[in-house]
């Protein structure tokens, strides 16, 4: 499932994992990934644990990670979780796969990009979601999961939990604020200090962008979505697509606000025929799966009436792997995203007469 559709369908409902026994699990193949002393090799982890950060127990929706010593081998789940423990030294030895916006190497970009520039090896990649690969897991012999930004379900949490500390969602799944992920992955892994560095680094990033573009002061936006032809929907300030953009200085349409949320999605589904409700929208902001259902949608008239459409005051993007990093809020993808973002922010603006 393409990644771009996270806050819609996967938050709603993830498939119980696998029919794989315990004991299965816990007498997996060992992983060719060790040394041939038959130690486990080291070779990705991070710097050495801050004082006093072990032993550490987090709590979470679906149960208590109790962490005894910093982990050497991290396999992570869900999005953002990846990207954040190798920025901060820790390049897990198994991450999910997501096809949906990896470029030609089989990675998202951004994750091989970083992993190569640091020389270490690039993490194996199995699949997961409602098909998580336990085996694959289980075969990685990680010291810790990382999913506090995922769907993981209960099954399949107190499965994890007996191949290694699981750390999941504090609350609801796909409901853990970008910040949040930041601080559980960075006392996770021994370094809660870092966490408050990358979070300051992500918001002076944004805000050196903004402030390079003072017009965007004064432009209001919404981020809409269908999910095929005769509906609409639009996201919620809190989700990350959106506060990316609003720190980029841009104003939420105040209308917004005023639609109830669809539980557990940080969106909210309008229907079509309020689209004429974003009629204060100075610029839309959405994505498309490809081209024939672009089309689709944009023949809709109650969909093209829509003020920012109409004036072609839409940003979108046929780049997946920036539609898929415009997503989330992490250390990584974060400046992947500015550099592609600003060209076509500038131009919605121009088309919008602000």
């Amino acid at each position: 499932m393409p990644i771009l559709l996270t806050s819609l369908r996967r938050r709603a409902a993830v498939a119980a994992a696998g029919a794989v026994s315990l004991t299965l699990l816990v007498t997996g193949c060992g992983s060719d990934d060790k040394d041939d002393d038959g130690k486990k090799d080291a070779a990705n982890a991070g710097a050495p644990a801050e004082a006093g950060a072990f032993p550490v127990t987090i709590k979470s929706a679906l149960g208590k990670a109790e962490i005894k010593e910093k982990p050497q081998r991290v396999v992570t789940l869900g999005q953002g979780s990846a990207e954040t423990a190798i920025a901060l030294g820790n390049v897990p030895v198994g991450i999910e796969k997501y096809e949906w916006g990896s470029d030609k190497t089989g990675y998202l970009p951004w994750i091989h990009e970083a992993v190569t520039k640091s020389g270490k090896k690039l993490p194996k990649q199995f699949t997961g979601g409602e098909e998580l690969d336990i085996e694959a897991i289980t075969e990685l012999e990680p010291d810790v999961i990382l999913a506090p930004w995922s769907g993981i379900t209960q099954k399949q949490y107190d499965i994890l939990k007996d191949i290694a500390p699981t750390v999941a969602y504090p609350d609801k799944a796909w409901s853990t604020d970008w910040d949040q992920q930041i601080d559980l992955i960075a006392k996770a892994l021994g370094q809660p200090k870092k966490a408050k560095e990358l979070t300051a680094k992500i918001d002076k990033q944004l805000a050196d962008a903004a402030a390079k573009k003072p017009n965007y002061k004064n432009v209001t936006f919404s981020y809409i979505y269908t999910s095929g032809p005769g509906t609409l929907g639009v996201f919620k300030p809190q989700e990350q697509r959106v506060e990316m953009v609003s720190k980029l200085g841009l104003k939420v349409d105040p209308v917004v606000n005023t639609f109830k949320e669809t539980e557990g999605t940080d969106s909210a589904l309008i229907g079509l025929e309020n689209a004429d409700k974003l009629k204060k929208s100075d610029v839309a902001f959405t994505f498309y799966t490809d081209d024939k259902t672009r089309k689709e949608i944009e023949a809709q008239p109650l969909y093209a009436a829509i003020p920012a459409v109409k004036k072609g005051a839409l940003v979108s993007s046929k780049d997946q792997s920036f539609v898929t990093a415009s997503s989330m809020l992490n250390p990584l993808t974060v400046p992947y995203s500015i550099e592609r973002y600003l060209p076509l922010i500038d131009a919605a603006v121009a088309k919008s007469g602000k």
